[in-house]
């Protein structure tokens, strides 16, 4: 806990600070010192809680977390907007801690491995609607909207007590969100169709998109289910074993996920891997030709190896629309070194997410893509920071 706060105490938060300081014209905003609030979801991470209310609780009675508050007091509206607030800065965060240890050569970059996996979506399967259904729910959602705005006008004209505008003041916004969500929901929901009708797997009008949370896509999960998820990607240092980019996608296969994370650790750090490792999900020949084309050497599994050496076949061999570098791939996973370099893709690139799911990290308490990103930053940073008190870094 000690750790953590000297860590927390060393960072510079400049940028969170600026915005509650006061400024000419302002006196600024009554609020709590970003540095406790870091360091409460930093603790509560590693202590595996992920909800703020939780948190806001534990505030309230456990010696730890009331150590970290020093008798200031926190609420959990406080704490979860804290945790979604501040992506940017977290992100830049990040980098800049790799950026650090790679200047130390604690972090090299010689070989990065990338993983996704599926984390379940604070949405339900049954907030699931086709177009037909979306649509009669955001008429019914206007009209509330309207009637609870004319019944508000009829109160305040009454003169209504303090209380009960601010109950009717809650349940109007309440009702703003909902329809907010559903007008999102067939946004999204036309993409889907699109998505749909492309891959050719059914009617894209048989496309359905969630109520509460329109960004979450249904995706098969580890046990053989579909659920509402999201899909999380780490890239991962081959020494260091330290996440040094995250990424999160509605896309529920990782097919088309290696070039654009490639793309990312090349442009923050300005090095390219030597090495890049995936599993079979993301061997595709366009990623894997436009990784290797930005000078790195793939190494991943082949593609239906198995089914084809049965048949007599050599799954090393050019095939038809194999570009250059994809053959050149092909060729290079004949040797003993490329196989080597597979074989230590489970212990870089899934270390961190065992770590982040025992942490935690089974369903994201926020909804909307930017703000689960957000999260998983979260976690990405407390996971960096408990490899370097493992590294002796810190």
């Amino acid at each position: 806990m000690r750790a953590v706060w000297a860590y927390v105490d060393s960072l510079d938060l400049t940028p969170l600070y600026q915005k509650i300081r006061a400024v000419e014209g302002g006196v600024g905003r009554d609020a709590v010192d970003p540095k406790i609030l870091m360091a409460l979801w930093m603790w509560a991470i590693i202590e595996g809680i992920s909800s703020a209310r939780h948190v806001a609780r534990q505030c309230e009675k456990d010696v730890t977390y009331l150590w970290i508050c020093g008798e200031v007091g926190v609420n959990y509206h406080m704490l979860s907007d804290f945790r979604t607030d501040h992506g940017e800065f977290l992100d830049e965060l990040l980098t800049d801690t790799i950026a650090t240890l790679l200047h130390q050569k604690i972090v090299t970059l010689e070989t990065v491995a990338q993983d996704g996996m599926r984390v379940r979506a604070h949405a339900g399967s049954g907030s699931f609607r086709r177009k037909k259904t979306l649509e009669k729910c955001r008429q019914e959602a206007a009209e509330q909207v309207k009637r609870l705005r004319e019944e508000s006008d009829d109160d305040s004209a009454n003169g209504q007590d303090a209380s009960n505008a601010r109950r009717q003041a809650a349940v109007a916004r309440a009702a703003r969100e909902r329809e907010e969500q559903i007008a999102e929901a067939l946004k999204n929901l036309e993409e889907l169709r699109q998505q749909k009708e492309q891959r050719k797997k059914g009617s894209g009008e048989e496309a359905r998109c969630s109520t509460t949370d329109p960004e979450a896509r249904q995706m098969k999960m580890g046990d053989g289910g579909f659920r509402p998820a999201y899909n999380v990607q780490f890239a991962t240092d081959g020494q260091a074993r330290m996440i040094v980019s995250v990424e999160v996608t509605n896309n529920g296969s990782d097919g088309g996920q290696m070039s654009p994370m490639h793309e990312e650790v090349c442009e923050k750090y300005d090095q390219i891997p030597r090495n890049y490792t995936v599993d079979g999900g993301f061997s595709t020949i366009d990623d894997i030709t436009a990784v290797e084309e930005r000078g790195s050497r793939v190494a991943a599994p082949m593609t239906h190896e198995d089914r084809i050496t049965k048949r007599g076949g050599d799954p090393h061999a050019r095939r038809a629309h194999d570009t250059d570098a994809m053959f050149a791939f092909r060729q290079r996973m004949t040797t003993e070194n490329s196989k080597a370099i597979l074989k230590q893709r489970p212990s870089i690139a899934e270390f961190p997410n065992a770590e982040c799911r025992n942490r935690g990290l089974h369903q994201f308490r926020v909804r909307g893509l930017e703000k689960v990103r957000t999260a998983t930053l979260w976690y990405a940073i407390t996971f960096n920071f408990m490899r370097m008190l493992h590294l002796g870094v810190l």
